[in-house]
């Protein structure tokens, strides 16, 4: 498939990475930035912004803290959501699936890529936590800088997940609202492929 061409596609992953090597071109900034949706074991929804880091055949993949909000949903409630939106595009992807952790060496070798203020940020947060003030978020920081001089070590809980997609929509604008919807669900080792009203 060498055009972006819904209407013909028949694998939602090959034309996923064919959508976002053009926002990668075309979109000013975090191509990658994902709207992320998780839940309680009772159903309460939340979401927040997250960056996919990478798109394998495992699913779509990205790191956050463990005892955050969406890390403690993710321990409770499995299932979960996301969705590009690219505006200048003028497309969509909305994903839904379950998520697994990845492997701690995955973790460990993303983490260290990172810079190294990144590491030292991820360290000193206790995200979601109350915070009295930014100068304890800073402090902390320091404290650790001084600690760890050279190597930091990945904090246990800062972690990879990964997304494995159940079911993939694909949203390109149309004028007069005449959108163009198309939904891939996964069967069996393969995928069918619904058009739906916009």
């Amino acid at each position: 498939m060498s055009e972006i061409d819904v209407d013909d596609a028949v694998d939602p992953i090959a034309l996923f990475r064919l959508w976002m090597k053009d926002a990668d071109e075309r979109e000013i900034n975090d191509p990658n930035a994902v709207a992320l949706a998780t839940a309680t074991r009772e159903g309460v929804p939340s979401v927040r912004m997250v960056l996919m880091k990478r798109l394998d055949t495992q699913g779509f993949c990205f790191y956050t803290n463990a005892e955050s909000q969406k890390g403690t949903e993710l321990a409770e409630n499995l299932k979960a959501a996301m969705c590009f939106h690219w505006k200048s595009l003028r497309r969509q992807v909305r994903v839904v699936g379950s998520v697994v952790q990845l492997p701690p060496e995955d973790a460990d070798e993303y983490f260290h890529s990172r810079s190294r203020l990144s590491q030292l940020g991820a360290a000193a947060s206790q995200q979601s936590r109350v915070v009295a003030s930014r100068e304890v978020l800073v402090s902390r920081v320091k404290e650790l800088e001084r600690e760890f001089p050279g190597e930091i070590p990945r904090p246990d809980y800062w972690r990879g997940y990964v997304l494995r997609p159940e079911q993939i929509e694909f949203w390109k604008d149309g004028e007069g609202r005449l959108h163009d919807r198309f939904l891939f669900t996964r069967v069996g080792d393969g995928w069918s492929k619904e058009r739906l009203f916009p």
